[in-house]
């Protein structure tokens, strides 16, 4: 049994434990609700973004020659840019990922394909490395709180690589922000960009893109070659927005699980100890009283 010294002391470390997890379930809460609020100011601009491709794509006479339109006739090479924290402490929130990025990996090497690796998040990259898988690109340091600017450097990768005909497909895998207790592992062909989205069928519900005759200048196919990449760069930051809410929301629930855990095991400590001053007293009696009947006797 331990001593009631190692019983105090390991209720004094298991509350200041309680305390890191209690003001760090704080903190991501509060960050929770602005990533909440960005991911909602993010959406009238990427459904804006939607509408005028649709218009400029509908004006256009041909999209064909455009370079992330291009369908490759065979994938040989396909390119996972997984998307994972900078930091641990979320439950399941990096490796839920990592899990599903490593499925794809088996069945496009089942398929004869070759997989190339980039990393948003050093934990996702340090897991990659930690497998011996080559990483070919990798950003870090804004996984909790990322600016278009990081989205921009993604995206200009991605497009350079694509562009170049080094990948012949471009997947993003990301946690999606359902609510804060829930996250879901999302994958998103990124390249090539599907003609599906230009012809206005990602959101029936959508009021059909920018309706009206415009006047173009300069041409429509030339606006649109500019507007793909910019499409592209909304898309991750899109889901880069929705990656930090998903672990801010994982990292508070984690946080708070540790809470519940840390007093839950208090509780019993406190039980311990208790017991264990109460034999300590029992014991005392006794001996006090053997040596009173000794001295009587």
């Amino acid at each position: 049994m331990a001593s009631l010294q190692d019983l105090r002391r390991r209720i004094s470390s298991v509350r200041n434990t309680r305390k890191i997890t209690k003001a760090l379930e704080l903190v991501a809460g509060a960050r929770l609700r602005r990533a909440q609020s960005r991911i909602e100011e993010m959406r009238p601009y990427a459904d804006r973004m939607q509408e005028l491709m649709v218009g400029t794509a509908k004006a256009a006479s041909s999209i064909r020659n455009l370079a992330l339109l291009q369908q490759r006739d065979e994938v040989r090479r396909v390119a996972f840019v997984v998307v994972t924290g900078d930091r641990g402490l979320a439950g399941p929130f990096n490796g839920q990922v990592l899990r599903r990025a490593f499925e794809l990996e088996r069945q496009a090497r089942a398929e004869g394909q070759e997989v190339i690796w980039l990393a948003v998040g050093r934990k996702g990259a340090s897991t990659l490395r930690f497998r011996r898988h080559e990483v070919t690109a990798q950003w870090a340091g804004f996984a909790d709180k990322p600016g278009y600017h990081d989205a921009q450097a993604v995206g200009h990768k991605l497009a350079e690589l694509y562009e170049a005909e080094e990948v012949d497909r471009v997947v993003l895998i990301y946690n999606r922000f359902e609510s804060a207790l829930f996250q879901r592992v999302t994958t998103t062909d990124l390249l090539p960009i599907r003609e599906e989205v230009l012809a206005g069928e990602e959101d029936e519900e959508r009021a059909g893109g920018v309706s009206g005759d415009f006047i173009y200048e300069p041409e429509p196919e030339e606006i649109l070659q500019r507007l793909l990449p910019v499409y592209l760069e909304t898309e991750i930051y899109r889901a880069l927005l929705e990656s930090a809410a998903a672990f801010l929301a994982s990292q508070m629930t984690a946080m708070r699980n540790a809470s519940k855990n840390a007093g839950e095991l208090i509780d019993n400590l406190t039980l311990s100890l208790n017991r264990a001053r109460q034999a300590e007293i029992t014991q005392e009696i006794l001996e006090v009283v053997a040596g009173a009947d000794a001295l009587t006797g």
